[in-house]
């Protein structure tokens, strides 16, 4: 069912998406679909987190800049061409307008999960790093941010520079 919301919202987008589709993708009883999710929100939130967990994971790097810009260049990747990070995208923006969305977004907290491990990484040669909240948003933001609007993901280089000035105000000693 996951994999069949992922190709629903790729083919006819959020708005089109309806809990009954998604049970005729997945060749199963709209019955069984609402057994396990009540919105089509929440099976959508589930494949998001589902494949965060195994597109946002990065293997360790010796070098703390090539460990945060590892995580940079698949988050960028997940939210731009995987078709979870697709979902994520339209998640974000329901949110903007449905307080029950906003809540399961807010409650699920992706980017914080998926970030928190190259963080603890990182954190021992960074001890001004914010608490995981903070950290997350201050080294997803701009690729967050441009994502969002639209506008074209920051370039390697671009991405390089943002890493080296979080890494600069983090190895300051507090």
């Amino acid at each position: 069912m996951l994999h069949a919301v992922d190709d629903m919202l790729v083919e006819v987008g959020y708005a089109a998406m309806t809990m009954k589709g998604i049970a005729e993708r997945a060749g199963v009883g709209r019955q069984t679909v609402y057994r396990w999710w009540s919105n089509k929100a929440e099976i959508l939130l589930e494949a998001c987190i589902a494949d965060a967990r195994s597109d946002l994971v990065t293997a360790p790097r010796v070098d703390p800049a090539a460990d945060l810009l590892a995580y940079l260049v698949a988050l960028t990747r997940f939210l731009t061409a995987d078709p979870a990070g697709l979902a994520y995208r339209a998640l974000i923006g329901e949110a903007q307008h449905d307080q029950a969305v906003r809540e399961l977004v807010d409650g699920a907290d992706l980017l914080t999960m998926s970030a928190r491990d190259v963080l603890a990484r990182v954190r021992p040669v960074a001890p001004a790093m914010p608490e995981p909240v903070l950290g997350t948003a201050q080294l997803a933001g701009p690729v967050l941010s441009r994502v969002l609007t639209g506008a074209r993901p920051l370039s390697r280089r671009l991405l390089k520079q943002h890493v080296e000035t979080l890494l600069n105000a983090w190895q300051r000693q507090r």
